[in-house]
Order: C-alpha cells, then sequence, then structure tokens
C-alpha cells in the first residue's frame, strides 16, 4: 500500500499514526472557534475520541481518560464531576500517582537514579548504607513501597555478594602468603624442627577466633544493610501525599468529612510537614542501625585516613557494571524523567500557600479537582511511552470499597467509638498525638496500613470534635504512624520481601524494630507539636470543623 501512494503521500502514511494523532485536532479546531458554546467544545472532545477509537492510534484506555483531561479544560465540566464518573478525584489523584510509577520502573529509570546515588557517595560501609537508605527513601516517595525495594534489594544483594567473594579471595592469598613465609622461616632455622612445627600449628590455632568474627561481622553488614532498605521505603513513603496509601485516605478521609476545609491538606502543605520529619527518621534510623550492626567506629565505617580495601574496590566495580548495563539514557528516560520533573513542579506550584498558585491564577473561582488537569497532561505521555493498558478490574474494586466505607460510617458506629474516648480530653493535647500515634503504630503491625487508616481516621476525627481540638492534630500522626510497620515480616511488604532473602530472622527484625518505633513515635510527636502547630493552625479549633458530616 505504501509502494502505491503517491510519492508526496508516502511520508504521510509512514507516520500516519503520529499524523492523525496531531492532524485531528488541529482539523477540527475551527469548531470550538465559529461556535464558541459548551455543546461544541464537547462535541470537539468527543469527535477527536472517536476518530483515534476508530484508528487505535493511541490505546483505547488512553483516549477513555481524555475527557478528565479536556472537559475542565474546555470549560465543559467541573474536574471534580468528571473525575466522578471514573473515579472520585482522592483514587484518582492516587491511580495518576500508580501510572506514573509504573512509567519509571518500565524504562528503569529508578534503577538509573539509584545506582548513580550510590557511585557518587561511595562504598565505605557508612556511606553504603546512607547511599541505600536515601536513595530507597527518594525513590519510595513517588513509587511503591513493594517496588522501590524489590528493586532495591537485589542491588544490595549483587553488592554483598561480592563483598563476600572479594573477602575470600583475600583470605586466600592472605594464607598463602602465610605458608610461603613459614617455609622460607623453616629453612633458615636448622634447630628445633619440631618446635617450628609446634609454632606453625599454634599460629594457625590463634587466627581461627580471628576468622570466626570476621564471618559473624560479615552477617551482622549483611542484616544491616538488607535491613535498612525495608525501614527506609517505610519512611520515604510518608514524605509526599500520594507516597504510600494512608496519605491518600487521610486526604480522603477529610475532603468527605470536612468538605469545607479549604483544602488544608494538599500536596506543599503536607511536603512541608512531613518531609522534614521524614529526614530526622532516616537520619536516626541510619544511626540507630549503624550502632546495631556495624558499630560506631567512624574511621572503619567512614574511611577517614585510610585508603579503599579490596572489599570496597570490587563493591564499586558491581555498582559500575551494573550502571553499564543500562548503557546510555534512552529517549523514553529522557521524557519520563522530564514529565516526572514537571509533574513534581506542578503539585508544589498549585496550591503552595504563602503565594497564589497557578489554579487559582488559571482557573478564579474553580474547583479543587482543577489539580488533575496539567497532572494528567503529564500522565498520558508517559502512559503512551509505556504501552500500558488500565486493567477493567481496577473501578469496580475501588467503588466497592467505597460503598463498604460509607456503610460503616451511616452506622454511626465511627462516632460512638470517638465519643467513649473523650475522657482522652483531660491529658494535654501533645500527649493524646502522642497515645494515639504509638497505639496506631502497634496495630499497624498486625493489619495493612491502607486498612489501619481508614478503620481509625474517622474515629479519631469523632475524638476531636468530642473534645474540641483540632482534627489534624490527631489525624496526622495517626496517618504517620499507619506506616511505620518496622517490627515483622508481615506488617508489610518491603519487610517480607527483605525476609525472604534469608539473611535476617524475626528476633532480629523485632529487637531493630521495637527501637525503631519508638523513635518514629517521637519524631511525628515533634512535629506535630513545633512545625506542624502554625503550619496547620492547630492550636485553634476551626471553624470547618464543626460543620455537620456529609451522610
Amino acid at each position: 500500500m505504501l509502494n502505491m501512494a503517491p510519492t508526496c503521500l508516502q511520508p504521510l502514511l509512514r507516520y500516519r499514526s503520529f499524523a492523525i494523532l496531531f492532524l485531528t485536532p488541529l482539523l477540527l479546531l475551527p469548531l470550538p472557534l465559529t461556535v464558541p458554546t459548551r455543546e461544541a467544545r464537547c462535541a470537539y472532545v468527543i469527535i477527536i475520541m472517536a476518530v483515534y477509537w476508530c484508528t487505535e492510534v493511541m490505546p483505547l484506555a488512553v483516549t477513555s481518560l481524555m475527557p478528565v483531561v479536556f472537559f475542565p479544560l474546555l470549560g465543559v465540566q467541573t474536574s471534580k464531576k468528571v473525575c466522578l464518573q471514573y473515579l472520585n478525584n482522592t483514587n484518582m489523584l492516587f491511580f495518576g500517582g500508580l501510572i506514573v510509577a509504573i512509567s519509571v520502573e518500565q524504562w528503569n529509570l529508578h534503577k538509573r537514579i539509584a545506582l548513580r546515588v550510590l557511585l557518587i557517595l561511595g562504598v565505605k560501609p557508612a556511606l553504603l548504607m546512607l547511599g541505600f537508605m536515601a536513595v530507597t527513601a527518594f525513590l519510595s516517595m513517588w513509587i511503591s513501597n513493594t517496588a522501590t525495594t524489590a528493586m532495591m534489594v537485589p542491588i544490595v544483594q549483587a553488592v554483598l555478594d561480592q563483598l563476600d567473594s572479594t573477602e575470600n579471595d583475600v583470605t586466600l592469598v592472605e594464607q598463602a602468603s602465610g605458608q610461603t613465609n613459614t617455609v622460607i622461616e623453616l629453612e633458615e632455622k636448622i634447630t628445633s624442627e619440631s618446635t617450628a612445627v609446634h609454632v606453625v600449628s599454634n599460629e594457625q590455632v590463634t587466627d581461627d577466633p580471628k576468622s570466626s568474627e570476621e564471618k559473624k561481622m560479615r552477617k551482622r553488614i549483611c542484616k544491616g544493610m538488607t535491613l535498612c532498605v525495608c525501614y527506609a521505603a517505610s519512611i520515604g513513603g510518608t514524605a509526599t501525599l500520594t507516597g504510600t496509601g494512608p496519605n491518600v485516605v487521610l486526604k480522603g478521609q477529610m475532603n468527605q468529612l470536612y468538605p469545607n476545609n479549604n483544602d488544608v491538606v494538599n500536596f506543599a502543605s503536607w511536603f512541608g510537614f512531613a518531609f522534614p520529619n521524614m529526614v530526622l527518621m532516616l537520619v536516626l534510623a541510619w544511626l540507630w542501625l549503624q550502632c546495631s550492626f556495624m558499630g560506631l567506629n567512624f574511621k572503619k565505617s567512614w574511611g577517614f585516613g585510610t585508603e579503599k580495601t579490596a572489599k570496597e574496590k570490587a563493591a564499586y566495580s558491581v555498582l559500575k557494571a551494573e550502571m553499564k548495563k543500562l548503557g546510555p539514557m534512552s529517549y523514553a528516560e529522557f521524557n519520563i524523567l522530564l514529565l516526572f520533573v514537571l509533574l513534581v513542579l506542578l503539585w508544589f506550584s498549585r496550591n503552595p500557600g504563602f503565594v497564589k498558585g497557578w489554579a487559582a491564577r488559571l482557573f478564579p473561582g474553580g474547583e479543587k479537582g482543577i489539580s488533575l488537569i496539567l497532572f494528567l497532561l503529564c500522565l498520558l505521555p508517559c502512559y503512551c511511552l509505556s504501552f500500558l493498558l488500565i486493567s477493567p478490574n481496577v473501578k469496580p474494586g475501588i467503588q466497592a470499597c467505597l460503598t463498604l466505607n460509607r456503610l460503616k460510617k451511616n452506622s454511626g458506629l465511627s462516632a460512638w467509638m470517638g465519643h467513649q474516648m473523650t475522657p482522652l480530653g483531660s491529658i494535654p493535647p501533645w500527649s493524646i498525638a502522642t497515645v494515639i500515634a504509638l497505639i496506631t503504630a502497634v496495630i499497624t503491625e498486625c493489619t495493612s496500613n491502607v486498612a489501619t487508616a481508614t478503620l481509625f481516621l474517622p474515629i479519631f476525627s469523632s475524638l476531636a470534635e468530642s473534645i474540641k481540638i483540632h482534627p489534624l492534630y490527631i489525624m496526622l500522626p495517626a496517618t504517620l504512624s499507619a506506616s511505620f510497620a518496622f517490627m515483622l515480616p508481615v506488617a508489610t511488604p518491603p519487610n517480607a520481601i527483605v525476609f525472604s532473602y534469608g539473611h535476617i530472622h524475626v528476633l532480629d527484625m523485632v529487637k531493630a524494630g521495637i527501637v525503631m518505633n519508638m523513635i518514629a513515635v517521637c519524631c511525628v510527636t515533634l512535629a506535630i507539636n513545633t512545625w506542624g502547630r502554625p503550619m496547620f493552625e492547630l492550636d485553634t479549633f476551626p471553624a470547618w470543623a464543626n460543620s455537620t458530616r456529609n451522610q
């Protein structure tokens, strides 16, 4: 068909998919321009979708999302009303974050970032653990904790395997060198052959405790290196609104329980509160794991005044080899990185709080859901590049969960349980926040973090209304603590992934996790009572908290 076409049309046919994709909106543009009505703009979008569906220039599922982007942009319908035909706006935000994360994973952009950071930080034991934790926490801010852990643990395992093999090679070389020196000494000495044999025997015996101690140290390093990944994944997910499920649950609960809350919990406000807390927790967790499994020997761990050992050079070569396997940065990786950076900037600048954001300037008087417009404009190109399809089971599953959630609220159970907890009002608010954080951290060890947040946030909201304190004073610590599952392998998928590699036992995770939970609760208590107070005005009981709940 291409050869039979006229010469002038052959380039167009060769790139007909791109031609249809870009020329169709341009050729139909006179319709909304000449007929400036809402109906004409709606018809413009529908005709474009029909052409795309018939020609399949984009996946059908991607084409079906076009109204979410263009209806609010063209003023046909508000973003909130359009999203409700698919999911509610909170679930759409979470769903969009998952798609971006899948696109990043599809092209190994997260692995390139991880290896680049590790090569920059170096391979000294302390720096290597810090590098693993920093990279894992950063990636976990944007993609799922499970996917981050599943990607990082094999890298950690490869580095540890190389360290072990290099250690064995060095030991063999040292033993061979020792035997050579012994033979030379025996040739030089003429007397006391039997005495010399006993000396050699005694020297070999004295080496055994040292070798045993080195093996124990290697085991401790393996435990610390693997545990740091799952802990950093859980900590990093708390830093962004879309980083983990409980954060999104809080956003949805605030919109449902307090529809007039003036968008107090948005991406920028959450990041401003949770990111410093994440950094503080990450540093303390790193120090705790260093102290527990490696010891605080700065000269040995940091390498002050020492040169790289054979093991460190071998570990560095493993990271370089993994980086070399990825090859140069591809066009798709560059596009996704660019769109990812743009997406983050749009999230921050939508409603930063201290200045008027782009949403208020471009769409004055618009609804809150308008933030999804440019979010999906960034989302769709990544989605197309990854050649992904939306699962048809996503919508029914989420609808069922929402129905169950609504049933629970309509029963009045949340209000009753919150009323039963009113005796807590006799203690200071900071103590209430600490108790709530501790209770949530203990319960989330046995249940999923999303289930914990979904169950307890309405109860804590009722408690706050009963004792007349700011709802976020209790709901923020509870939301963060729902992600602090550090003690058991079954508590969260990252823990289970790390446990499956066989380096740690349940008792190891329990011992390290108890202290981690204490660190987490202390950090959350500090955050909510310091920079959290002025940020969310927690010393006042807001007027929007007095409003009647949505039924």
